[in-house]
């Protein structure tokens, strides 16, 4: 309960702390590298997609490793397929039939996902220059986007910021906010970073010990749109209520994990809890995920299949987990699902951690 209390405040302060931009970048047009460092705990990221590029974190001997996926040059990312690493929205994970009806209005998207639309689009927020509102490399650094009225078929005006925060030395806390200027509009960010405790290049992350923190799941149709349905994870290959191998019942299932969770919760979506906690027993890394958002996206990169990454080295299926915390997929089709609609004046707030040891 102590570990709890004490993790809490340090949440109050790292994240609901609104930076001021002391040394700001305003107007950044130009596509770069930034870091972020405290110690031996390091993470570099790029205006382009807001994208995490590298984490770098020590094992239990010391040895220092990048425990993220990703391209060797940020021109790389240009042309990714992947999101390794990137925001994506303006809604992440699917629409099914890449379209919906707003307070009577009828908005069709472009699809990028079969009939559907997937991460906002062709052109989502994972495929544009971002621009650096703060930066401090010891602390903090906020990215911010100006989405327009119809972008990738959206309605209205958005204003989105996100800030990564390096808390102490062993916490990476991300913030990402919206508001609507002048029309209400679907929201749902997230953050699609490809995780392998091992190391980038460590081969697959199946013997990974998992405990994700929700007992339902939104089950889905051939095409990975949910079908409107909440239904227990009790004696299925999705329940991670009790730390196990990632790998222990993937065999059971087509070809891995995809799927979104509901999250535990004591009735109210907006509280901050605890999502997920992983480790790698070989390199002795763990990482506890929190976050106040009512689902999260549990993928074991099931479509990677020899993607050139750092240094050469080739990634396959498996090779790494993602937990994307977000709004339920396809929710704007489903009116059971938590709203995530934000109206004109309304603010969009989603916040997590990440909090690793050895």
């Amino acid at each position: 309960m102590a570990k709890t209390s004490v993790l809490c405040c340090y949440l109050l302060l790292g994240l609901l702390f609104g930076y001021v931009s002391s040394s700001s970048n305003g107007g950044e047009e130009e596509v770069r590298v930034y870091e972020l460092k405290r110690g031996d705990f390091s993470v570099k990221l790029t205006n382009w997609g807001a994208t995490v590029l590298s984490v770098l974190l020590p094992d239990k001997n010391g040895k220092l490793d990048d425990v993220v996926l990703g391209y060797e040059t940020v021109e790389e990312y240009k042309n990714d397929s992947t999101y390794f690493g990137a925001i994506v929205g303006r809604v992440a994970n699917r629409i099914g039939g890449a379209q919906f009806t707003l307070n009577g209005i009828h908005y069709k998207l472009p699809a990028n996902d079969g009939k559907n639309t997937l991460h906002g689009g062709p052109k989502g927020f994972s495929n544009v220059i971002w621009t650096v509102k703060s930066y401090k490399q010891d602390s903090h650094i906020t990215f911010t986007y100006d989405s327009f009225d119809g972008e990738e078929g959206f309605p209205g005006n958005l204003d989105v910021s996100v800030t990564y925060m390096i808390i102490q030395t062993n916490k990476l806390a991300i913030k990402m906010e919206a508001k609507a200027l002048n029309k209400a509009t679907p929201v749902n960010l997230a953050t699609h970073t490809y995780w392998n405790l091992g190391g980038h290049n460590s081969s697959n992350v199946l013997s990974h010990t998992l405990q994700l923190l929700g007992s339902k799941i939104t089950p889905v149709d051939s095409q990975l749109i949910p079908t409107g349905q909440i239904v227990p994870v009790e004696g299925t290959p999705f329940d991670f209520l009790k730390p196990r191998a990632i790998g222990s019942k993937i065999s059971e299932l087509p070809s891995g994990y995809d799927m979104n969770y509901v999250l535990d919760s004591d009735g109210d979506n907006k509280h901050f809890k605890k999502v997920a906690v992983v480790q790698d027993n070989k390199s002795g890394r763990k990482m506890e995920l929190w976050s106040n958002q009512p689902g999260v996206q549990f993928y074991t990169s099931n479509l990677l299949d020899n993607v050139r990454g750092k240094g050469g080295f080739v990634y396959s299926a498996h090779d790494a987990m993602c937990l994307e915390t977000q709004g339920f997929p396809d929710s704007v089709n489903h009116p059971n699902f938590p709203s995530q609609i934000v109206n004109p004046g309304e603010n969009y707030k989603h916040i997590l951690v990440y909090r690793f040891t050895t």
